[in-house]
């Protein structure tokens, strides 16, 4: 009697997906109520839709540029894309939900960005947190929140982990030997 061999995180691409159809759906929703810099406050002072388009990465980085960039996020995307994927294909046992979470999360809004780029040839963003009229963070999607939990998890993850590791337990594993 052989021991069953542990079933891969690649499991955990539904999330991904999930995030795909939503931050899609969410995007072909504000495009089609709302112009290009239209504004709707939600709580007043504090967040608002607004439709704004990104042709740069996080926070309009490089969104000057003369277009190369869109190519260079592009390859990005599927570089990262394909990575995770194979990641998570070698990610196996018991402890790795939270990595394997991270990791689809990621995966899924970089796809869906890249999605916005190929279709539109820009990002839309449109969930835009401020104080009143003094700061405002940058605008963002449900893609770029995807990206950003999935970062934390793997972040919460290496540290718990970490965590284990100093105290002898193994990697995965629950601290204080998961008994």
């Amino acid at each position: 009697m052989s021991a069953a061999v542990p079933r891969s995180a690649v499991r955990w691409l539904w999330l991904s997906a999930a995030v795909i159809a939503l931050d899609q759906a969410s995007k072909a929703l504000v495009v089609a109520r709302f112009a290009e810099f239209e504004r709707q406050p939600l709580l007043p002072a504090v967040l608002e839709f607004t439709r704004l388009h990104n042709r740069g990465a996080a926070f309009s980085f490089l969104s000057t540029a003369s277009g190369w960039q869109q190519y260079l996020f592009l390859a990005l995307a599927a570089v990262v894309s394909v990575g995770i994927v194979l990641w998570l294909q070698r990610l196996r046992g018991p402890g790795v939900a939270r990595l394997a979470a991270g990791l689809a999360l990621i995966a899924g809004g970089a796809l869906g960005n890249a999605i916005d780029r190929l279709a539109r040839g820009f990002v839309v963003d449109f969930i835009h947190v401020h104080w009143r009229e003094s700061w405002y963070f940058p605008a963002f999607n449900v893609a770029d929140s995807a990206i950003t939990v999935g970062a934390a998890l793997l972040i919460l993850d290496a540290l718990l982990d970490a965590r284990a590791t100093q105290a002898g337990d193994a990697p995965g594993a629950p601290p204080g030997g998961g008994a």
